[in-house]
């Protein structure tokens, strides 16, 4: 074909695309008095790009040995017109990603997996939690608590997550600010302290398990500063029945961009602080066989006055996703201390040591 044929092919090709794109809605600051609503927000948000449900705990087994494990589903919209009718038009996608931590393996056990919403098979429905990828389903029922099943390649979830404590807005009533510009920001609520009962299966054989767990739902359109490289996140169930989310966004020098931290102490106070007021500072890093990359594992948390340390279940932790979102990144199983003594179990997620993160 001639150049100039295929420099119009092109035009045209990008033009559609353009128009065709669809407007995501804009995280905005909610208005005076207003705050998140439920049962409407534990469901899906399809006119903003990108949603997750992330779950992470601690779980103890009949041999008394702890195990960490996650299972996170993302929702992730298309270019392809919202309004088109067709079944097949691929215009949201359902990731999902499981893992489980535990030491006597020496590193994760995870899987991961994709695929178009469509046809009953995959979806994330609104009005309420409910997010269905082929046979991995996580489900809010009619007493408030989650069931999870996930069938991976080398174990199997069955777990119900059953709240114990208030949902907890993050920063300003839910609206979570990420970076210097308003937009750069999402929607987001965490439920500390789920207890956990149910199973986890390997090797063919159920294993018991009980503990605690703690879920993020977060939903937005633009999330970090163009200049972001990654971020270092950590949710924390407190020894005492508090609760603390921290992170940081990290620049391509690694310096800090934004931070922000939430803290309810066993009181149900509940204290907010700002980028300057939140530090993390690398105790110890572990390198990657596989990637050669640099991990922060153990560290130091400043939250105003207070610091914690943390220290990971285990090194290697890291997650593989590039066969889904794309990312590798480092997301484990973490202990807290605090003046020397347990604090708390928590899970802790560093993200753009590999490759800047894209979402």
């Amino acid at each position: 074909m001639p150049r100039r044929l295929l420099t119009l092919a092109a035009l045209a090709l990008s033009a559609f695309a353009h128009a065709a794109g669809p407007d995501f809605k804009a995280v905005t600051p909610l208005p005076p008095g207003a705050a998140l609503s439920f049962p409407k927000d534990y469901g899906a948000h399809p006119d903003y790009k990108t949603e997750w449900w992330y779950v992470t705990g601690w779980l103890n087994t009949p041999d008394g040995k702890p195990l960490g494990f996650q299972v996170t589903f993302f929702r992730s919209a298309t270019g392809h017109d919202r309004a088109n009718p067709s079944q097949f038009a691929p215009k949201q996608l359902i990731i999902g990603h499981a893992a489980i931590s535990d030491p006597a393996n020496g590193k994760l056990l995870h899987d991961q997996r994709s695929a178009r919403e469509g046809f009953g098979l995959s979806y994330a429905k609104t009005g309420d939690t409910d997010v269905k990828l082929e046979d991995w389903r996580m489900v809010r029922t009619a007493d408030g608590s989650y069931a999870v099943h996930v069938e991976a390649a080398q174990f199997k979830f069955d777990l119900k997550l059953a709240p114990s404590q208030a949902v907890l807005p993050e920063d300003d009533r839910g609206y979570s600010r990420k970076g210097p510009r308003p937009g750069q920001a999402s929607y987001y609520y965490s439920e500390p302290h789920l207890k956990v009962s149910g199973n986890i299966t390997r090797g063919g054989k159920p294993t018991a398990v009980s503990g605690s767990a703690w879920l993020d739902h977060e939903w937005f359109s633009e999330y970090v500063d163009p200049n972001a490289n990654g971020w270092d996140w950590i949710g924390a169930n407190l020894d005492d029945g508090g609760a603390m989310m921290a992170f940081q966004i990290r620049g391509k020098t690694g310096a800090k961009l934004w931070a922000h931290a939430t803290w309810r102490d066993a009181s149900g106070k509940i204290t907010q602080f700002a980028p300057d007021q939140v530090k993390f500072t690398p105790q110890r890093r572990w390198r990657s066989p596989r990637t050669n990359a640099e991990y922060p594992v153990a560290t130091q948390l400043t939250t105003g006055n207070t610091v914690w340390d943390i220290v990971p279940l285990q090194d290697d932790q890291e997650l593989d996703s590039r066969r889904s979102t794309g990312a590798v990144y480092w997301e484990g199983a973490v202990t807290l201390s605090r003046d020397g003594k347990p604090a708390g179990r928590a899970y802790l997620e560093l993200t753009g040591y590999v490759r800047a993160m894209k979402l």
